[in-house]
């Protein structure tokens, strides 16, 4: 009888002994994405509840805490910019010639109808300052071998209280994943479609981005191109480039 209460323990205990520090694979998944500089051309492709459109946009992104946004494409979107400096974020419309700061509750809405919300684009880049990690498995996910990390927010103010991902074992690079409230409610998924490497990186080059909470078939963001590391000038992180 001991024997028997003792075995699912021991299977548990072996199991658990095989599988690599969560926190490590963050750590990699961080390496891999993260870059000091870098240049991007992207896609935008929502799929709505009233159709679908294509933005296209350019950013320069310069460590964790500046970024610019030129959208590019199509004409009602073109010419709009997003400027992000530390924790506060601004959008300029040349329709109107103004510049608003987007803060509060306004962080939680869309950007420009897509599934990503402003909030998305305030989050930290590097996963390994918001989150502790686990491994609690492993999976294959679009044929590649993967470890499933269920991560934790380490504070709480975090749009994302959990997180489930499944990394690819050998390339660092989250394939899926799946992101709750602090209720548990799930609230978006992600699910990357084609990947490429970049000097020795592997990344995404199409993902998938749905808010589960909203009608349409999801955002597809597309990398047409990406530089880094990059040389880029000062004057893009000001408010004073959001109108040029």
């Amino acid at each position: 009888m001991i024997r028997i209460l003792l075995y699912p323990f021991l299977f548990f205990y072996l199991l658990s002994a095989q599988l690599p520090d969560g926190n490590l694979i963050l750590k990699k998944v961080d390496e891999n994405l993260y870059s000091q500089n870098k240049i991007l051309v992207s896609q935008m492709i929502i799929h709505g509840r009233r159709g679908t459109r294509t933005i296209e946009s350019k950013t320069w992104q310069r460590g964790i805490d500046e970024s610019f946004t030129d959208y590019l494409a199509p004409a009602r979107e073109k010419g709009m910019k997003m400027l992000k400096l530390g924790d506060q974020l601004w959008m300029y419309s040349p329709s109107t010639d103004r510049t608003i700061m987007i803060s509060g509750h306004m962080l939680r809405q869309s950007v420009m109808g897509s599934d990503l919300s402003y909030e998305d684009m305030m989050e930290d880049p590097l996963m390994q300052n918001i989150y502790t990690a686990t491994v609690s498995g492993e999976e294959i996910v679009n044929e590649r071998s993967c470890w499933i990390l269920d991560m934790t927010a380490k504070k709480e103010d975090i749009a994302y209280h959990t997180r489930k991902a499944w990394v690819d074992k050998e390339r660092y690079i989250i394939m899926k994943e799946n992101l709750y409230a602090k209720s548990g409610k799930l609230l978006k998924t992600l699910e990357i479609k084609k990947t490429f490497q970049s000097q020795g990186r592997w990344l995404a080059k199409e993902a998938l981005y749905k808010d589960v909470l909203k009608e349409g078939e999801g955002t597809l963001f597309i990398i047409d191109s990406i530089e880094f590391p990059a040389t880029i000038p000062d004057h893009l992180f000001s408010k004073a480039a959001l109108r040029k």
